[in-house]
């Protein structure tokens, strides 16, 4: 896949102008009413010039994007022990708890204005997005990819967010864990009786071919 604009992470220089540009967006998506940043303001605030911006970012939106993807990352990483049920159950207890926070919407509206205009969304979210998948392969989970995670947590975590309902994460996790764990089990019977299935039809036709001999 090809990688976004600015989501790169070298060393030197470049690194230290993309924190800059990240803390800057931060910054101002804090003080925004809207949840948008605009990326003149961004090149001021930061020192980069403008064009830098620009050409490495290209949107405001790519930019509010890649900052709060970078910073989840580096705060609330997705833990990757093996157990499915702990390791979700701490991320999905701390991004509740992060969608009560100023800003963290402005992240959910960035990725659908990017989406409504055409641009590769799951590019700029590519490093979450295996995050998500680093965790269920730890746990052996084969039944499962992070396009399930989206639909089962971040999808109704984040439109209950905008409609300033959120979920508490003091009860709302563990049910959101439970929705994951019941839908794993369902797949894994369904793969199991699959198999089972194949294997009589196999050994039906071994015991057809046997008397035929």
């Amino acid at each position: 896949m090809t990688q976004a604009s600015g989501t790169a992470r070298p060393g030197g220089r470049t690194a230290r102008t993309r924190e800059a540009v990240h803390a800057a967006t931060r910054e101002l998506l804090a003080e925004s009413a809207d949840g948008t940043v605009d990326i003149a303001e961004v090149s001021a605030r930061s020192g980069v010039h403008l064009a830098t911006v620009y050409r490495r970012w290209r949107s405001a939106d790519g930019l509010i994007i890649d900052a709060v993807v970078d910073e989840l990352g580096s705060r609330s990483p997705l833990p990757a022990t093996g157990d499915l049920r702990a390791d979700l159950y701490a991320w999905i207890t701390n991004l509740l708890t992060d969608l009560t926070r100023p800003g963290h919407l402005a992240f959910f509206r960035a990725l659908l204005r990017a989406g409504g205009e055409g641009q590769d969304t799951r590019t700029f979210a590519e490093p979450r997005i295996q995050q998500i998948q680093a965790t269920l392969d730890a746990a052996g989970t084969t039944v499962l990819t992070w396009m399930d995670i989206f639909e089962l947590v971040l999808a109704p975590a984040y439109v209950r967010a905008l409609l300033t309902l959120p979920m508490d994460p003091a009860t709302e996790a563990e049910r959101l864990v439970g929705n994951v764990l019941a839908v794993r089990a369902a797949r894994e019977r369904e793969a199991g009786k699959r198999g089972a299935g194949k294997r009589e039809a196999g050994e039906g036709e071994a015991g057809e071919r046997g008397a035929a001999e």
